[in-house]
């Protein structure tokens, strides 16, 4: 394995890897310095990204941060590399890299066919070169779409999971919240439960309910209960109506174990949702969530930094074609994320790589009540992430979800985005919201929420 070495304000700094060049070269997180792998001075923090400016991109095609014998994730990198895509950038340094992107050559229609071509820890590494602002920047221009009942990613829209958890999982509780998050224009990219119990019973019965709106409301928009994805298996079988399938994956194969998930699990599930068909615009079927973090929470990060695991996660998510992917960006906790300095570029970086890497990326704004963040934090975030061109956010009710405790977006946060914006929904669910007549110039609802209630059963 290679060393590396850079001088910064004439002292001579040392890598013993490029997984050690990575983390040094990182943005301050807490979770690195919890892995004892961060930077030890800002100083030396410059040092390793001289290194990374000028580091061959073809190194990170023969040098891995996880070794290829022991991890899948690994393989799956080095194995499905597109070397066509890659040729154009075959002799630039990450520093070339990171000027392209900045150029008006990085278009959207060059950074698509461009994203196969580049491995995670290449974009990890670039990011890394990076201010928030360029970040924005040319994850901006990257444009994913994917479609179900509902088009996802275009330019120029804004979607929204509406998340109506309930901490019963009563079912008239989460209608309630459906209701309020449909008077507010969200749901378009999912109307999605965490269920409290993953018994598959009471798992059957969300699904029944959701399916049950939907379709009696005519909402152009597909449905998910994030239970695992065994359990989407089973309920599949058995005909529950089962529009995406959910799984939350990491970036090496000992997290991915704590999840319970192999990646012939995640192909017999993406084979099962497609072979039901249950999509009308489209069939992307899958939904993947992620985290900065959740690695080294399972002992499974192998000295690699979390931003670049991350990264990782997302050649596991690209793989299966998804319908939608989000990072949880300030779930975990302050042990990763100590405060809204580092949530807020975490979620930048997020996003960036995501869609850099292909991926119809969105953003869950969020945080815990012990991290050092309020919610004018998540505004701002929230805020740079539209401008960054984000495929969706999460929004729940009152911002607070009662039942992961934690908090969120509220539906009035994604009205004042859509009205700062201009932004849109995705065209068929605004279609419907006009015909409901739930739209209005400001993102606020205009409609007769007693018809609605009527019409779901209440």
């Amino acid at each position: 394995m290679a060393a590396y070495g850079a001088t910064a304000q004439g002292e001579r700094f040392s890598f013993r890897s490029l997984a050690h060049v990575l983390a040094v070269a990182t943005p301050e997180k807490s979770g690195d310095q919890l892995a004892g792998i961060a930077a030890q001075s800002a100083i030396e923090r410059v040092a390793a990204r001289r290194v990374l400016m000028d580091l061959p991109l073809k190194t990170f095609l023969s040098e891995v941060v996880i070794p290829y014998e022991i991890d899948d994730v690994t393989r799956l990198i080095i194995d499905s590399h597109d070397h066509v895509a890659f040729a154009p950038f075959s002799s630039m340094t990450v520093g070339d890299l990171r000027d392209w992107l900045l150029s008006d050559a990085a278009t959207s229609q060059s950074l698509s066919a461009a994203s196969a071509g580049f491995t995670p820890e290449m974009i990890a590494a670039v990011s890394k070169l990076m201010r928030n602002q360029d970040l924005i920047r040319v994850a901006r221009r990257a444009e994913v779409v994917t479609a179900f009942r509902s088009t996802v990613g275009q330019k120029g829209t804004l979607t929204t999971r509406l998340q109506p958890n309930h901490p019963a999982d009563d079912l008239k509780g989460i209608a309630v919240g459906v209701l309020d998050g449909l008077l507010f224009g969200a749901g378009d990219a999912v109307i999605g439960i965490n269920p409290a119990s993953d018994n598959l019973s009471n798992c059957a019965d969300l699904l029944k309910m959701l399916d049950d709106i939907r379709a009696g409301l005519e909402i152009p928009t597909q449905t998910c209960v994030l239970t695992h994805v065994t359990n989407a298996l089973d309920l599949l079988s058995t005909g529950a109506p089962v529009d995406l399938i959910f799984q939350s994956i990491a970036g090496s194969q000992g997290a991915n174990d704590g999840f319970g998930v192999t990646l012939s699990i995640l192909q017999e599930a993406y084979d099962a949702g497609l072979a039901a068909r249950r999509g009308t615009v489209g069939q992307n079927v899958m939904y993947f969530e992620t985290g900065q973090g959740a690695a080294l929470s399972a002992d499974a990060h192998h000295g690699v930094d979390q931003q670049t695991l991350e990264a990782r996660a997302y050649a596991v998510a690209r793989t299966y074609d998804p319908m939608i992917v989000n990072t949880v960006v300030g779930f975990i906790g302050p042990e990763y994320l100590y405060d809204s300095k580092q949530i807020i570029r975490a979620g930048l970086e997020d996003h960036f790589c995501g869609k850099l890497l292909g991926l119809p990326m969105g953003v869950d704004v969020c945080y815990t009540n012990h991290v050092h963040a309020d919610q004018d934090d998540m505004d701002t975030l929230a805020t740079l992430l539209v401008s960054a061109g984000v495929n969706f956010l999460i929004s729940v009710p009152g911002g607070d979800d009662a039942m992961l405790g934690y908090q969120s977006l509220a539906f009035e946060d994604i009205a004042y985005l859509r009205d700062i914006s201009g932004m849109r929904p995705a065209p068929e669910f605004e279609a419907w919201l006009d015909r409901s007549g739930l739209s209005s110039k400001q993102g606020a609802a205009l409609s007769n929420p007693s018809e609605l209630l009527l019409k779901m059963g209440f």
